[in-house]
């Protein structure tokens, strides 16, 4: 098949490589320009670059409009595949290739449809999280879907490793896709009911609320590790990022945010019955201030009796 490929950053450059190695021609890139984003950090592997080692023609843009648009019609392809792109594609562009386009998208929709999917799942408990290829329709991620691929979520994993698992699940989801739309099969209608939406994660979203129990925060804090915004509380007037926590073997009653210890370790009382007693705490292993300083010892910082919460103030 004649190839259309949108996308860019790590996920857009795992789906490009795959592309190449498929057998199948790919006759034009549309990439978005080098992105000043903390978001990608680390996730910044070059799809144009890939494409010009490879005599690709590039579109460099940040929307498939005007000449992106007019050069993806002209193209006369059998398929666009898109990868990590986070514009609104208009319905004469993405029906434009024969076969219209595939979208490879890092969730299992429906749920997660949108931004930071793995990120999401874990804060939410998800016990796996995947890739799906889908046929591009009108809303986010909404058309049918075409091929799929799961991993499981254990308590070890944390949204590093979890992207990792994605990314390894983008080329075997693209080459069943292309498989599936080779061999003329009908995609399946996503359950509308079961579809979910989640924005991108910025650092206001991994603020600590302690009151929600420690599985709540062990899970958000694992969500929000390097190279992700970090799960941040204020102790006194001073931020802080909890790094690295886990589940108290004990329970802890009081006030959610009160800093108490087990004779050993720091650790925070939680959850929304936190004054039957009957919750266990956070313990906390690590910790980083403001300045980027790590600290593997946070009862040099954080003692018996502080409070941490989502706003400064003793």
């Amino acid at each position: 098949m004649r190839i259309i490929f949108t996308g860019f950053a790590t996920f857009g450059y795992r789906s490009i490589t795959a592309l190449a190695d498929s057998g199948h021609e790919i006759v034009l890139v549309c990439t978005q320009p080098p992105i000043d984003d903390p978001y990608y950090a680390g996730m910044d592997e070059d799809v144009a670059a890939f494409a010009r080692e490879r005599d690709i023609p590039v579109v460099e843009t940040k929307r498939l409009d005007g000449a992106a648009a007019d050069a993806i019609r002209a193209a006369e392809a059998d398929l666009m595949v898109v990868t990590n792109w986070t514009s609104v594609i208009a319905e004469d562009v993405y029906a434009a290739p024969r076969l219209g386009t595939l979208n490879i998208h890092d969730s299992l929709l429906p749920k997660y449809a949108g931004f930071g999917a793995p990120n999401w799942a874990l804060i939410n408990d998800e016990p796996e999280v995947g890739v799906t290829g889908h046929l591009m329709a009108e809303g986010f991620d909404t058309g049918p879907v075409v091929a799929q691929r799961a991993t499981r979520v254990t308590d070890s994993d944390d949204a590093l490793t979890l992207t990792n698992r994605c990314l390894d699940l983008v080329g075997p989801v693209l080459q069943d896709s292309l498989d599936f739309l080779d061999a003329g099969k009908a995609p399946t209608p996503q359950d509308p009911e079961q579809w979910t939406y989640f924005h991108r994660r910025r650092p206001a979203d991994c603020g600590i609320d302690f009151s929600l129990g420690a599985r709540a925060v062990f899970n958000l804090v694992r969500a929000s590790c390097d190279p992700f915004f970090n799960a941040w509380a204020y102790l006194g007037e001073q931020l802080i990022y909890l790094t690295d926590v886990e589940i108290s073997p004990m329970r802890f009653g009081g006030t959610p945010g009160r800093v108490v210890t087990d004779g050993e370790h720091i650790v925070v009382v939680a959850g929304p019955a936190a004054h039957t007693g009957r919750e266990y705490g956070v313990q906390i292993n690590r910790i980083r201030l403001a300045d980027g300083t790590d600290i593997d010892n946070p009862g040099r910082v954080i003692r018996p009796g502080m409070y941490l919460r989502l706003t400064p103030g003793r």
